[in-house]
């Protein structure tokens, strides 16, 4: 477990406006304090543990898609704080299409799950075609971002991810008190969260119940959750 003090953006608010025919402006309200991290630990809709895993089913385009997340034993130092593996390996069809490693950290003091960066490997009939989407913190610009807040608040806003041209997802808490049926289990009291990337054209959302995390993605739904045995 490794602790070590960063410098973030501090109380700075982060605005972007979206094209001028949408007429939009997206601002942040919640932006990464000063503090230190710890790569081992949980707030009420993240647990950065090892060995614990989520398995999310549904479909899409109209075939089987498994999303299997577990969180990995293994750290990577990223711009010079030690954060945890994450991966998220994603299969449509039963054919492998995406493997991404994530990493993460807990602020100490706030809770918040920062984000440092993904490594992503995308698929096609079982080679490796790209790696779309992959960044890291301290390369080009790029700074952590939040992907869960220790505090959660309707209505804020926040970026999970901080590449320029490359990664930009954004979030809004839009609810705490919706109920999500799966088949892992109904869930009561979950955040909704809005996401969006000035990227590219687009909104989805996701459901995160109490004590356990991601419930649904999209139409990708919760089938199990718990800690993996040794």
């Amino acid at each position: 477990m490794n602790h070590r003090i960063v410098s973030a953006v501090g109380a700075l608010i982060f605005t972007f406006s979206l094209a001028a025919k949408d007429k939009e402006v997206w601002t942040a309200t919640l932006a990464p304090p000063q503090e230190t991290f710890t790569n081992i630990g949980r707030n009420d809709f993240f647990i950065l543990e090892p060995g614990y895993q989520l398995v999310l089913r549904g479909k899409e385009d109209g075939k089987p898609h498994d999303l299997v997340i577990n969180v990995l034993k293994e750290t990577k130092t990223i711009d010079g704080v030690e954060t945890r593996v994450v991966e998220e390996r994603e299969t449509s069809d039963g054919k492998l299409i995406e493997v991404s490693r994530n990493y993460f950290a807990v602020g100490t003091e706030s809770r918040h799950v920062y984000y440092f960066g993904e490594d992503v490997d995308m698929y096609r009939r079982g080679k490796i075609t790209s790696h779309e989407g992959s960044w890291q913190a301290g390369v080009k610009g790029a700074k952590p971002g939040i992907i869960m807040p220790g505090n959660v608040r309707v209505g804020d806003k926040y970026y999970q991810e901080q590449a320029p041209k490359q990664a930009r997802d954004r979030a809004e808490n839009v609810s705490t008190n919706e109920t999500v049926k799966t088949p892992g289990g109904t869930f009561e009291h979950c955040l909704k969260v809005k996401e969006t990337t000035p990227l590219e054209s687009g909104t989805e959302y996701k459901f995160h119940a109490p004590g356990i995390g991601l419930v649904q993605e999209g139409d990708l739904k919760l089938a199990s959750h718990g800690f993996l045995k040794d």
